[in-house]
């Protein structure tokens, strides 16, 4: 009696793969038959440049034009401070 029968014998292993195979065999025919009403859509031409090269150098336009824009920026700042400093100290003479 002590002996079992092969076939008898399953591990949890085999069981849960079994159980995983079975709930996956449920799963595929719903989403394969899940039909929708909606057409697709054209696709859009892209916007932005196609290859790496190009998305790069527009990136670093954008970066030297950002750069200027601040040094402009500065540069105006220390106008303006210096000729406060000059009108400031003709005033207090």
């Amino acid at each position: 009696m002590s002996e079992k029968i092969k076939s008898e014998v399953i591990s949890r292993r085999s069981a849960l793969s079994l159980l995983g195979l079975a709930a996956l065999g449920l799963a595929v025919p719903t989403t394969v038959l899940t039909v929708s009403n909606a057409e697709a859509q054209q696709a859009a031409p892209p916007a932005a440049p196609l290859t790496g090269t190009e998305r790069r150098q527009a990136r670093r336009t954008h970066r030297v034009k950002r750069r200027v824009e601040r040094r402009k920026a500065r540069g105006k700042g220390r106008e303006e401070r210096r000729e406060l400093r000059r009108t400031g100290s003709e005033e207090k003479k």
